[in-house]
């Protein structure tokens, strides 16, 4: 039987089907809702030759799009429709009920242990996994080579220091925007933390708690207001209001020197014809010591109680086979052992390579603590004060909203 594709709606209701069972798949549309793009596809030929396999078991995929998939799979949930398996940026808020199925629950010990040891640690709450990762991606820092020759830049930065001073060269040489600076609300979240970063900060400290103002974060924000901000070093536009997609788009127009990129920009810059730099994330005094990591996450619903038939097919889909279709789709960085070694020795990804070797060690948001997604909202809003105002302030204020959105959850 095909694969049934269709937008968002009775998620509940069994599919008309002579099967005894029919698993509701809930899968992250990053592309407007195209059923026919090549993950839908791919998506269809594994269903049918599960179900081919499997002639108990119906497979019906529903198309969620990113911007309100975590919502809709939410009050699904809290309505009784839950699906049997989704695939979200987030699997938190569903632990506290014990709405999911453990990883340990679902797949051998074999194929557990073949997932990327960072990607496990993240996909886990109190040593017990209930992420399962789906795709992965770490940043890396990117340069605009032309730009750096004509300035006289001979070296990629590795530290503050250094991007400082080829931003001064940079806007010395008329380049309109020295520095990428996104600290608006699309996803501040990431730019902040690739900063905390490279002075050894993070949202949270060592025992998972919230650190938002932490010495390090404040001296890292209090160093980029003084060091690039007022200097006029991120260009014309108020970084409290630049979105990462404006802070691209002005890369791939030629207009900016150098900042924090997403993998994914790295074949846009070379089809605009960009001649990119792409080094580790520049941190207080060298090299960053890790890089940031996100994941997208599979996770699987009790409420319907298919345990079995969830895990029959997450073990197929999971398959090294399956999952290399899944990659040559998304062009994002694997999740297993195998699928990456793989990655590694096939040239069509050599660009990738690089990306992948940060995530063995990479950081993670705190997708772990169910009041991320609340925080994260809330960081959104506000962090690109940061820079203008007096930044202990703002991530104090940051860090009380925090706690207290912890304790909530």
């Amino acid at each position: 039987m095909a694969l049934a594709v269709s937008t968002l709606g009775g998620c509940g209701t069994t599919s008309p089907s002579n099967k005894d069972i029919t698993l509701h798949v809930v899968a992250t549309d990053y592309s407007g809702l195209k059923t026919a793009s090549p993950v839908a596809q791919t998506w269809n030929s594994l269903a049918r030759s599960f179900e081919e396999r499997n002639p108990h078991i119906t497979i019906d995929v529903q198309f969620v799009p990113v911007v309100s998939a975590d919502t809709e799979v939410a009050t699904m949930v809290r309505d009784g429709r839950a699906p049997d398996l989704a695939q979200l940026d987030s699997y938190s808020p569903f632990i506290a009920d014990n709405d999911l199925y453990s990883a340990d629950d679902l797949f051998p010990i074999s194929m557990q242990s073949a997932f990327i040891p960072s990607l496990v640690d993240a996909g886990s709450v109190d040593r017990v996994q209930y992420g399962i990762p789906w795709v992965a991606s770490t940043r890396m820092f990117f340069y605009n080579k032309k730009l750096f020759a004509q300035a006289g830049i001979k070296h990629a930065p590795e530290s503050w220091d250094d991007v400082r001073r080829d931003a001064v060269k940079l806007k010395d040489n008329g380049v309109k925007v020295p520095v990428g600076l996104p600290l608006g609300p699309q996803e501040a979240e990431a730019e902040t933390m690739m900063w905390m970063l490279g002075d050894d900060g993070g949202y949270t400290d060592s025992v998972g708690a919230y650190s938002l103002d932490s010495v390090r974060n404040v001296d890292a924000f209090s160093w980029l207001k003084k060091n690039l901000v007022e200097p006029g070093l991120v260009g014309p536009k108020d970084p409290a209001k630049t979105s990462v997609s404006d802070a691209f788009s002005d890369f791939l127009a030629g207009r900016t020197g150098m900042l924090d990129g997403h993998l994914t920009l790295l074949p846009s810059a070379k089809a605009a014809g960009i001649d990119v730099g792409v080094v580790p994330l520049p941190g207080k005094t060298g090299p960053s010591s890790q890089a940031l990591a996100n994941a997208d996450w599979m996770m699987a619903f009790r409420q319907n109680g298919h345990r079995d038939a969830d895990a029959k097919f997450l073990q197929y889909i999971y398959s090294e086979a399956n999952l290399l279709k899944f990659q040559q789709e998304y062009k994002l960085l694997p999740v297993t052992v195998e699928v990456a070694e793989a990655v590694r020795t096939n040239p069509e990804y050599r660009d990738l390579v690089p990306f992948l070797d940060l995530l063995s060690d990479a950081a993670f948001y705190p997708v772990d603590k169910p009041s991320w997604g609340p925080v994260s909202a809330a960081l959104k809003k506000a962090i690109g004060q940061a820079v203008h105002g007096d930044p202990k302030a703002i991530l104090v204020g940051l860090q009380r909203d925090a706690q207290m959105r912890d304790k909530q959850h």
